[in-house]
């Protein structure tokens, strides 16, 4: 993909911090001749938090042929690579396309109950859980091999972008964004002489399809990037790494050892 940004929206946060810096974003933009639009844009920059940047992705429907990229104003922004005091340097480089893209994979997930098929994407994770919060049974197959029978709270799929998130939390392993993986991570899963369920999460190559079929109750809230639903009567559920893909453009000198460190340990 080789697309010159000439035309760029804004998904800003409402708070003061982030209204703020979208004047300042804008003003940037402007001086360098670029348009703020609505429609048909080039870019994509969500101003906020790391829930602007997975807001601005589902409003955007995951679109392969824009750019995307964030602004922190919020608190961790692991998503939202450029700081507030680098955005005239930012805005100087895409204008002279001084920056490189990183493919990321999307997870793709379909629920089927007895009355409906509901596909959606994500670009973090899933989270099942039983919908009155008792324990989840689980039969769950990777590529129709069954890997266990999960017994436990509940289970949590990632991709590799959301291995910092919600999955990190559970004891999930930290997985390089390069890598295009889905890790099965459990919640407080039983292990006694009755049950016998992984304590630790699973990385599952990108050709792989994760499937779980309810062997207790069947209905859940399912979570997706953070936004619950609730299915009743669900007879599997199939998730995998999907044929969409999104572009994230990046400074050249990014470099994701380097975030891991800021982010989490300086």
């Amino acid at each position: 993909m080789d697309r010159t940004i000439s035309r760029v929206k804004l998904f800003v946060n409402e708070n003061e911090e982030s209204l703020a810096l979208k004047r300042k974003v804008e003003n940037c933009f402007l001086k360098y001749h670029f348009e703020i639009v609505e429609e048909d844009y080039d870019l994509a920059v969500a101003i906020g938090g790391d829930g602007a940047f997975l807001r601005m992705m589902h409003q955007t429907g995951f679109n392969s042929k824009i750019y995307y990229i964030g602004i922190n104003s919020g608190t961790l922004g692991f998503l939202q690579e450029i700081k507030p005091d680098e955005v005239e340097l930012f805005t100087a480089r895409i204008h002279n396309n001084d920056f490189k893209l990183e493919e990321v994979s999307i997870q793709e997930t379909t629920i089927t109950t007895k009355k409906e098929s509901d596909t959606f994407y994500s670009l973090n994770d899933i989270v099942i859980r039983d919908r009155d919060l008792n324990t989840a049974h689980f039969s769950l197959y990777v590529d129709n091999n069954l890997l266990e029978n999960f017994v436990g709270d509940g289970i949590l799929v990632s991709t590799s972008i959301g291995s910092t998130a919600y999955n990190l939390s559970f004891g999930g392993s930290i997985v390089y964004s390069a890598l295009h993986t889905l890790q099965i991570t459990p919640i407080a899963p039983l292990n006694s002489k009755v049950y016998r369920t992984l304590q630790n999460s699973v990385i599952i190559p990108e050709d792989k399809e994760i499937k779980m079929i309810p062997t207790g109750n069947t209905n859940f809230v399912i979570s997706i990037d953070g936004e619950n639903k609730i299915y009743k009567n669900v007879l599997e559920i199939k998730t995998r790494i999907g044929s969409k893909k999104i572009f994230c453009l990046r400074m050249n000198e990014y470099n994701y050892s380097d975030i891991i460190y800021e982010k989490f340990l300086k």
